[in-house]
């Protein structure tokens, strides 16, 4: 497994992009992912180690790169989050995903814009055996529950969530809620973990209710609306789903994407109802145009060109 080759390691060594390389470095992440998925397709345990080894060198390789526009970390997110599935997939018995986990910690605790948040975030799914995730659990609570503990200044805290995403997986939920009831105030980035646990449990509207609660200024809105869907079709309530959240959790760079991500999701629906639901729920009459157009309603289309 260390004696293969990859090619995207030479494209992801220590600041090989400068102040403009977004372009650059996006174009290889695509290739570095198209890269390890190809590798998985005959080797899964490899491709694991290449997603590690790949991930470990992002901010390396990253760190000059004027991320202000947020289009590079929305492509290292987008990677991360097709290449983690590999990884947690992976059979790996348990000393080689000990490794693993010990190379990616260190790397987030080098992290310095939080490239690596989503795979924290994860981190009890990737441990896979519950023995790994309960000696994480071990590790990291005293550091976090010394951290939330002090309210007289805020500390940023490697491994808070991989505390917490370890104590859901295991199903240790009265510790992980005794660990959130610590912290000053509510953060939808840890409180995600709370109402994951109130839904783990079947307590869905109890974890509704968690989320709502927390949707106190925008920031975090998209999110927490995007959970509340989760869970609702989850929970089989598909109509629920697609009147209280479905029709606002849908984004796309256009109004006729926006339109096929929510007839997508809800095939179920009537397309025609569906574009006439988003155009009463998100407004902008005149421009759903393009999609009541490309989906043949042309009365609709009609009436949007007069916006």
């Amino acid at each position: 497994m260390n004696r293969h080759k990859w090619a995207f390691t030479a494209r992801f060594r220590s600041k090989a992009y400068g102040w403009r390389g977004t372009g650059p470095a996006t174009k290889r992440l695509k290739e570095a992912v198209t890269e390890i998925r190809k590798a998985a397709r005959t080797d899964p345990v490899l491709a694991a180690e290449g997603a590690v080894s790949l991930m470990t060198r992002l901010w390396p390789a990253l760190q000059e790169i004027d991320t202000s526009s947020g289009s590079l970390g929305n492509a290292v997110y987008g990677s991360l989050e097709r290449l983690i599935p590999l990884l947690v997939s992976a059979p790996a018995d348990r000393k080689v995903r000990t490794k693993w986990l010990e190379r990616l910690f260190v790397a987030m605790e080098k992290d310095g814009v939080q490239y690596l948040s989503p795979i924290e975030d994860r981190w009890g799914e990737i441990c896979v055996y519950p023995e790994l995730a309960a000696e994480w659990v071990e590790r990291l609570m005293p550091i976090v529950r010394a951290a939330w503990s002090d309210h007289s200044r805020f500390q940023f805290v490697t491994g808070d969530t991989a505390c917490l995403s370890c104590l859901l997986e295991l199903g240790r939920y009265k510790e992980l809620n005794e660990l959130l009831s610590l912290r000053s105030g509510p953060f939808w980035s840890t409180d995600r973990f709370g109402a994951d646990a109130l839904a783990r449990q079947g307590l869905t509207d109890a974890a509704i209710s968690y989320a709502e609660a927390r949707r106190k200024d925008g920031y975090d809105e998209p999110r927490i609306v995007e959970f509340c869907e989760r869970i609702l079709l989850d929970a089989g309530r598909r109509d629920e789903a697609y009147q209280m959240y479905g029709l606002r959790t849908a984004g796309a760079n256009t109004y006729l994407a926006v339109f096929r991500a929510v007839t997508r999701k809800y095939p179920e629906r009537d397309p025609r109802q569906v574009l006439m639901n988003l155009i009463e729920v998100r407004g902008d009459q005149g421009k759903w145009f393009a999609a009541a157009k490309s989906a043949g309603f042309l009365d609709i289309a009609l009436d949007c060109a007069r916006f």
